[in-house]
Order: C-alpha cells, then structure tokens, then sequence
C-alpha cells in the first residue's frame, strides 16, 4: 500500500466515529500534492447536503484526533467539505448511489472521435460501465478506458 492510501485508509478510520457523531457520512478522502504543498481533503455528506456548520465541527474533531494520532509525515493542510454538485464519482458506492442520474463521463482515448459523454448512469460492474444518452441509446465503457466520472449540472 502506497503512503498516499495508507493515509487515506487511516484517516478514514479516524473520521468514521466523528461523521457517525455529527450525522454526516464519508463521501471521500484523499491525499494530494498541489504545487508544494499536500492537502488532506475530507468529503462529507448527508441526505439533504452539508452546510458549513457540519464542515467546521467535523473538521475541528477530525484536526484534533489526527494531531493525536500523528501518522502523517508531512506538513498538510487539512479541508473537509461537502463533495459539490458535480461530485467525482470515484467508487462503486458512488455509482450505486447515482444509478439513474445524468452523468458526465471522459475517456483516456478518443472513442468514434469524441472523449467526453453524457447519459443516465443505467449500470455498472467491475469491468463495465452503461449509459444511455437522451437518443435511448446505450453506451458501453470498459472501466479501465474511463478517466473521470461526474454528477452532470441538470438545470
């Protein structure tokens, strides 16, 4: 296991107790290097959204057993928000979720000439994922060909 994902493994262990306390559920966490700095970013959710008063007590409880723990090597800065309307969606518990919603999805390599599709999110496997444009067509991606996954905006 990478530093970056025992990181991300032992902060979400840490958090599971304190989205438990304040109501809210992990959406994700990650670890990522941005210019010189590191982030370690924390997503919450719950049924009808975050606001910023979830974020804050999270983030103040989440701060304060990481500076118990002390595992992370380096200096980061630590941002926990809600994942936002055109949320990533990174894992299956995402794409479960979302079965049914419009999505925004991009591949690695041109396919017929485009990189970028848009469709109702029908299903999904380990190897797979299907769409279905507003044309009721099916569109069938091999997961491995997908870099990026999204809620679309529907307004």
């Amino acid at each position: 296991m990478s530093k970056r994902e025992t990181y991300e493994t032992r902060t979400e262990e840490i958090l599971l107790p304190i989205v438990e306390k304040y109501g809210v559920e992990i959406y994700d966490v990650e670890y990522v290097k941005e210019g010189s700095d590191w982030y370690l970013r924390a997503y919450i959710d719950k049924e009808k959204g975050v606001n910023i008063n979830d974020c804050e007590a999270v983030s103040r409880a989440l701060s304060d057993e990481l500076d118990k723990a002390d595992f992370i090597e380096d200096a980061y800065i630590l941002e926990v928000s809600s994942p936002g309307l055109g949320r990533t969606l990174k894992k299956d518990k995402h794409l479960q979720k979302s079965l049914g919603e419009l999505v925004e999805l991009k591949t690695y390599k041109p396919i017929n000439g485009t990189k970028e599709f848009e469709g109702t999110l029908k299903a999904f496997d380990e190897k797979q994922l299907v769409l279905e444009t507003e044309e009721e067509k099916e569109l069938v991606f091999e997961r491995n060909d997908i870099a990026m996954v999204r809620l679309a905006f529907d307004f």
